[in-house]
């Protein structure tokens, strides 16, 4: 098994299915950010069931003709879509890629395009994803395809998924909370950085009211998104109340260790999911705010 992942949160759910299925998997990793070298050095320091983790830039075309069981983070990757076209895998897992998750679940299920929501895309890219689609459809067809998940899908989806021949699994993180190091936060109150000013979904002014807003209400503990901009983080550190904890790796990763209630204040994010389980029995308090 290969499981070839392009964000720490895959590969995290890597180390998750590799748990579940009690075994030791390979994994091929994309260079897409700073916190992929990080998050995997910690995986293997906390005993993921890993056999070996090599970054890539690019496709691993010989390790995916090498190994006919692929894990595969991100399913409407066009990297992914070209080597499934390519290469003839005998079976796929289709791990977590946060609430992409559903949408490819319900691309599959032919109820919207091959592509992840709110995008559009060239002739070329539609191609490849009709493409990519029918390859595991083809698979589906003899049984070979999973999604592995910590999102809730629903019965009425988990079920046209199984007749359509893909199975479904939904884990708890229950190798990520055994494995994780107790943490003390400098404070009891967390804000979760956000990709939105990132992607261009949120002015930087009204996101840093936001977080200046949060701030002055009651003293934070930040934590940057992966992706965030490093002079958004720097106006961020300089704010009454606001304390940076920048730990180069995923929030699951970091937050597994709490051991008493926090409050943990996010704006809308798919971590809210994945941090109530990692959280339960804590006490914790989770909040989504918004902007108003």
């Amino acid at each position: 098994m290969l499981a070839w992942v392009e964000s720490p949160f895959q590969l995290l759910s890597a180390a998750e299915w590799a748990h579940a299925a009690g075994r030791r998997i390979a994994v091929a990793m994309r260079l897409s950010g700073p916190q992929m070298e990080t998050t995997a050095a910690e995986l293997l320091r906390r005993g993921a069931p890993f056999s070996e983790v090599t970054p890539w830039v690019g496709i691993p075309w010989g390790r995916l003709a090498e190994d006919h069981d692929w894990a595969v983070g991100d399913g409407f990757s066009g990297q992914f879509r070209l080597a499934v076209s390519v290469v003839r895998p005998q079976r796929v897992i289709l791990l977590d890629d946060g609430a992409n998750t559903l949408a490819l679940a319900d691309a599959l299920l032919d109820r919207t395009p091959f592509r992840r929501p709110r995008r559009t895309e060239g002739r070329a890219a539609r191609l490849l994803g009709d493409l990519a689609k029918h390859r595991l459809h083809t698979l589906a067809d003899r049984e070979a395809v999973e999604l592995f998940t910590v999102f809730p899908l629903g019965a009425q989806r988990v079920d046209a998924l199984a007749a359509r021949g893909m199975s479904t699994s939904r884990h708890d993180f229950a190798w990520t909370r055994s494995a994780a190091d107790p943490l003390e936060l400098p404070g009891d109150r967390v804000l979760l950085g956000s990709s939105l000013p990132t992607d261009g979904h949120l002015a930087v002014s009204d996101y840093l009211a936001w977080v200046a807003g949060q701030a002055r209400t009651e003293p934070v503990v930040y934590l940057p998104h992966r992706r965030e901009r490093r002079d958004v983080l720097a106006e961020v550190g300089r704010m009454p109340g606001v304390k940076v904890l920048e730990t180069g790796l995923p929030v699951e990763l970091v937050l597994a260790g709490i051991r008493r209630p926090i409050e943990l204040v996010s704006l809308q994010t798919s971590a809210s999911t994945t941090l109530e389980l990692l959280l339960g029995g804590t006490g914790s308090v989770i909040r989504q705010s918004t902007l108003a």
